[in-house]
């Protein structure tokens, strides 16, 4: 079907005022020529559906690693697709799509790496949320964003060491209780 629209239209060429002038033999071959290019592009493309990573493959910049499958961003941090997905759902992340295909630049890769990283120092998502968004589009946000770590971080600080005091504390009466037990058994 496609070769008989291809030569239709090559013979509606044909039949044009420059077309006349062409030898019908270069007609014929024009002919054949779109029909063969648009039958084997139908069939290209349905046969040759892009997997994920060659989506991203096919939209990398000249670098070569300006964009990421999120695949390669789960086994580069050490967490699951779904992980990834929550953190996009909660608005922490805000990947392109191509062709329905996750693709992570740069700075959603930055964005995963200091999601991990604050919750690894006990950072709820809603701080690390309100955080990432101080930054803005162009990073004029940088110096509230420094300020915010700076509290939160005293905070944090101030917070563990009265825990740590308290431990403390816990342990030298646990120290005196453990010595007085042992003594009055010593002297059973």
């Amino acid at each position: 079907m496609l070769q008989k629209v291809a030569r239709k239209t090559a013979g509606r060429a044909a039949s044009s005022s420059v077309a006349r002038s062409v030898a019908p033999s270069v007609a014929n071959s024009v002919a054949n020529s779109v029909a063969n290019s648009a039958a084997n592009s139908v069939v290209n493309s349905a046969a040759a559906v892009p997997t994920p990573q060659q989506a991203v493959d096919a939209h990398r910049d000249d670098g070569g690693s300006d964009l990421f499958g999120i695949a390669e961003l789960c086994a580069e941090f050490g967490i699951t697709l779904r992980s990834i997905r929550f953190y996009e759902d909660k608005g922490l992340l805000a990947p392109r799509r191509v062709g329905g295909t996750r693709v992570y630049t740069r700075r959603d890769r930055a964005r995963l790496a200091l999601i991990l990283r604050s919750k690894a120092i006990g950072a709820s998502l809603a701080e690390i949320k309100h955080y990432l968004d101080l930054y803005g589009d162009h990073g004029e946000g940088r110096v509230q964003q420094l300020r915010f770590v700076r509290d939160r971080t005293d905070q944090t600080i101030a917070a563990l060491e009265a825990k740590r005091a308290h431990i403390d504390d816990t342990l030298a009466e646990l120290r005196v209780i453990n010595a007085t037990v042992r003594r009055h058994l010593g002297e059973r």
